[in-house]
């Protein structure tokens, strides 16, 4: 009997402990299920950091490749016309400036904005802060202010050509020069450093990490007047006159080209059936004019392509900016921000390109410029480029092709 009873209490104190074990430890099934929650909410969370990773990753690869473009592509554009005789005109002296405006713009301007855009803050003080803002502001009025001369330019070339030899000077264009990289100071360096351009709520609320471009009202409408809205209005004007002018001159050319065919055929009709020579009435000083004229024509078109590009990358920016300064309550995501800035980035690199599509001098300077800097076999000169130009122009004038013809040809081009 008490051998049956000590059976049932050690019985008993086994069923306890295996009560009390299975209290402080749940069951297996319930530690798969806690283990599959944890599984869930990580592969949950992966997914939706996927997404983001491949924009970050997409949108610095983006960056990078604006600033690779406006560097290489605007070297090449000055390296190009400094090897080709060909190329040094005066308008290329303000392609050359340009050039060297929008590579300062790539390395000093877009570095900062591509940090912020990776760090997600800002992490050089107070003072860079104010440096690349007011570098931001120069750069930017310097460039469009270096189309407006090359309007003037173009203008007085084509709407002015007797007074465009008296007018555009060498010295005259180095005076614009000057006038192009001095006057954006008073708009950028001295009014930033001064804090004349924000308010002083900004000023005493201003973050380290922080780098924003918070302008007065008064500030938002007189830079954005001298930097874009007046530049751009006298360029629009300036071009309107030139090719309202140029369309004239080129019907002009047809309707004389149109008449000297016919005398030509009329003068040889009379010369055959009287047994003379007959003289044709077309020089060739006329068809070094007609030819010059095409050259203006073209420059024009190619740099009216360039101030369009500029116009269109830049005009979404100013209106966002004039709007937002003047509005107090107006919000926005901070995205928009970002492709209005790199919108406007995006011109520096675009210039090359157009000289490289539309103008067949660039385009010839840039093969022989890239030949000779990643061909290493090659070792012709810029003069041996310059010298087989003067031979084929002396092969091309000594073809005997009629003169009537070779002018329709030129015409037709155009």
């Amino acid at each position: 009997m008490s051998k049956h009873l000590f059976q049932f209490l050690a019985h008993g104190s086994v069923c306890e402990e295996n009560a009390r074990a299975r209290r402080i430890r749940p069951p297996l099934m319930d530690q798969v299920n806690v283990s599959r929650n944890e599984t869930g909410n990580a592969t949950a969370t992966d997914e939706d950091e996927w997404p983001q990773v491949v924009m970050f990753k997409l949108r610095t690869a983006v960056l990078l490749l604006i600033v690779i473009m406006a560097v290489l592509g605007n070297l090449l554009v000055i390296v190009s016309v400094m090897r080709h005789r060909k190329l040094r005109v005066i308008t290329n002296y303000f392609v050359v400036s340009l050039a060297f405006a929008d590579i300062l713009v790539a390395m000093v301007v877009m570095p900062f904005n591509f940090s912020v855009q990776f760090y997600n803050e800002w992490i050089f003080g107070t003072v860079i802060c104010d440096l690349w803002n007011s570098s931001d502001v120069y750069f930017t009025s310097t460039s469009i202010l270096h189309l407006c001369c090359i309007s003037v330019d173009r203008y007085y070339a084509i709407v002015k050509p007797l007074k465009y030899p008296i007018k555009m000077t060498k010295k005259m264009a180095f005076v614009m020069l000057a006038a192009t990289w001095l006057s954006p100071i008073t708009i950028s360096y001295a009014p930033i450093f001064m804090g004349w351009y924000t308010t002083k709520e900004y000023i005493q609320t201003r973050e380290l990490n922080q780098c924003e471009f918070k302008v007065n009202k008064p500030y938002a409408v007189i830079s954005s007047s001298i930097s874009f809205w007046i530049p751009c209005t006298i360029m629009i004007f300036t071009y309107l006159a030139i090719f309202k002018e140029a369309n004239r001159q080129e019907k002009a050319l047809h309707a004389r080209a149109g008449n000297a065919m016919l005398m030509h055929r009329h003068s040889r009709e009379v010369g055959d059936k009287n047994g003379a020579l007959h003289i044709n009435a077309n020089t060739p000083t006329k068809d070094r004019n007609i030819l010059k004229m095409k050259r203006e024509h073209k420059a024009a078109r190619t740099l009216g392509i360039i101030m369009g590009a500029f116009i269109l990358c830049w005009l979404p920016f100013f209106l966002f900016y004039v709007s937002t300064s003047l509005c107090d309550t107006c919000e926005y995501p901070e995205v928009v921000t970002v492709i209005m800035f790199w919108t406007g980035y995006f011109n520096s690199a675009l210039n090359p390109i157009i000289y490289a599509y539309f103008n067949r001098d660039f385009r010839n300077a840039f093969k022989n410029t890239l030949a000779c800097a990643f061909c290493s076999f090659c070792r012709r000169s810029a003069s041996d480029l310059d010298a087989m130009e003067r031979l084929e122009r002396r092969g091309s004038a000594q073809l005997r092709v009629p003169v009537p013809s070779r002018r329709a040809s030129d015409l037709a081009s155009l």
